[in-house]
């Protein structure tokens, strides 16, 4: 069986490095990118992303592409807890990193998803980004920024279909997984839902290795359940 090749970007994260590990594991190869990486990506520069694409073009395609990253606090930023706490610049930095960033990133590396064969670009989204499913509110930017880009998977893959039939683009929930972004909102989850980063990097390649071109522009959760949007 031929070696898959994959691309993680934001393998410098607990989940995206855990993914490359285990890609590893499996027999797979698979390339490293993170703002600390050769060649860099910093999902806040539109020129590093395609500087970064670019650099990689050489090298081959991908059978996957798997964009794990995200921003809920750090850097002054705080998940809100009422619409009295909205903060322009941190909604601004929320969509960047969420949204527009990862939107940029499919302009330049869906091109490098192998064409005459199943290839999948998957992107860490977050249960929460569902408008249909939001109960409690709060996290203004947090959830509309994943809702964000739960819609523009939808809308690309749209595109990507006519195009690219074999090439499948989906959103995925890792659950709450015990890394940074969650550390401060741990306390209420119960133990055998707060998934170590390998535990859940093996759920995230479970559910790509079972997706089809009929799940393209879906959003699912880590055990392949579809997320309403």
């Amino acid at each position: 069986m031929a070696r898959m090749n994959a691309l993680i970007i934001g393998a410098s994260g607990g989940i995206g490095s855990a993914l490359a590990d285990a890609i590893e594991a499996r027999g797979d190869r698979v390339v490293r990118l993170s703002r600390r990486s050769t060649p860099p990506l910093d999902l806040g520069d539109d020129r590093s992303i395609e500087a970064a694409a670019a650099a990689l073009a050489p090298s081959g395609l991908f059978d996957l592409i798997f964009v794990a990253t995200g921003l809920l606090h750090g850097d002054g930023i705080a998940p809100e807890k009422s619409y009295r706490s909205i903060d322009g610049a941190a909604l601004d930095r929320l969509f960047r990193i969420n949204a527009t960033g990862p939107a940029v990133v499919m302009r330049h590396f869906l091109p490098l998803l192998a064409a005459d064969r199943r290839a999948v670009m998957a992107l860490l989204s977050a249960r929460v980004g569902s408008i249909g499913d939001n109960r409690l509110g709060g996290w203004v930017g947090y959830r509309a920024s994943k809702a964000a880009l739960n819609q523009i998977v939808r809308t690309v893959a749209i595109e990507l279909g006519r195009t690219r039939p074999q090439s499948i683009l989906v959103a995925l929930h890792p659950g709450t997984v015990d890394t940074a972004l969650s550390a401060p909102f741990q306390r209420n989850v119960a133990p055998e839902r707060l998934f170590t980063p390998a535990i859940a990097a093996a759920h995230l390649l479970g559910v790509t290795d079972r997706l089809d071109s009929a799940d393209s522009g879906g959003c699912f959760d880590w055990a392949g359940e579809r997320i309403v949007a």
